[in-house]
């Protein structure tokens, strides 16, 4: 069924834009001012501030086994702060382990009440052109680097890497091993130079843990516009937060990390999913998200 949604204040970045949303099949057909001379249904969404969906990195997702445990994991950490999409990555120590890996992290996934997309997180040592090959035929869109060792990560080959990432060029993602300020600062320095230089798709920082990421970190794993947008073509996934004087002008994060309190719904692909102090909980009914293009769009580091 075919409805307005009408007089959203749209929050995008640290703008507030009021648009109506014309919504078809549980997607945004078109995005207006205004839709008067349309008959269908309409709710009028001007007192709330609408944002997307958050997405959360979350990296060593836990075996919950019984379904109340799943339940109040996935409420408490994911729904009841607006995020029903979620950035995890599955270790991987030797190559051949790989799909064996992922299939197992698909399975702990089944009955995720949110989608999902899987990473991959190994040792420098693994980063090898024959495992690039490996996790572009697995579709990985994200691979997290541990990094223990200055020169090693100096002395990787990294033009063959470069080649062997090609097309489908996942970004690599620093995860800096030293525990030392000093020693943590100077490989990520390194990280960066060398990233740089070698021109080699990456983030230049590691990934917050449990925090939602940001549209360009999103942008860059090719998990937005998929997620996370409000645009034509992207599915219909938002939260409603009741306004404030305080949050007149924020940006969309800030909104989760300061205003959780005022979330007041959450719909996700064209379904309520919490409203007000109610979850409505549906195990099984996420989804594992397929990347086909990481780094297609970009937004400013």
């Amino acid at each position: 069924m075919a409805y307005i949604i009408e007089n959203a204040n749209i929050v995008s970045g640290d703008t507030i834009k009021e648009s109506s949303l014309f919504v078809e099949e549980g997607k945004i057909s078109t995005v207006k001012t205004a839709f008067p001379l349309y008959k269908h249904m309409r709710m009028n969404a001007n007192s709330f501030l609408l944002t997307p969906i958050h997405v959360m990195y979350d990296s060593k997702f836990p075996n919950l086994g019984s379904h109340p445990n799943q339940k109040s994991y996935f409420t408490e950490e994911y729904i009841l702060k607006g995020t029903t999409a979620l950035l995890t990555s599955v270790y991987v120590h030797f190559e051949k382990d790989l799909k064996t890996n992922i299939k197992r992290l698909k399975t702990n996934l089944l009955n995720s009440p949110i989608d999902y997309i899987i990473g991959v997180r190994i040792p420098l040592r693994l980063l090898t052109t024959s495992f690039l090959l490996k996790t572009k035929q697995e579709r990985i869109p994200a691979l997290f680097i541990e990094i223990d060792s200055v020169e090693e990560l100096k002395n990787m080959p990294w033009g063959w890497i470069r080649e062997a990432m090609f097309p489908y060029n996942s970004p690599l993602i620093p995860v800096i091993k030293y525990e030392q300020p000093t020693e943590r600062s100077l490989a990520l320095k390194t990280w960066k130079m060398i990233v740089k230089n070698e021109k080699i798709p990456a983030l230049l920082e590691e990934l917050p843990e449990k925090q939602n990421l940001c549209r360009s970190i999103l942008a860059k794993i090719g998990i937005y516009p998929l997620k996370a947008a409000i645009q034509i073509g992207s599915e219909l996934s938002y939260n409603l937060y009741l306004p404030s004087r305080e949050i007149i002008k924020i940006e969309e994060l800030e909104l989760n990390d300061y205003h959780k309190e005022r979330l007041a719904v959450t719909v996700h692909k064209g379904t309520v999913i919490r409203a007000g102090d109610e979850v409505m909980y549906r195990p099984g009914s996420g989804e594992h998200v397929l990347i086909k293009t990481p780094s297609y769009f970009t937004f400013g580091d």
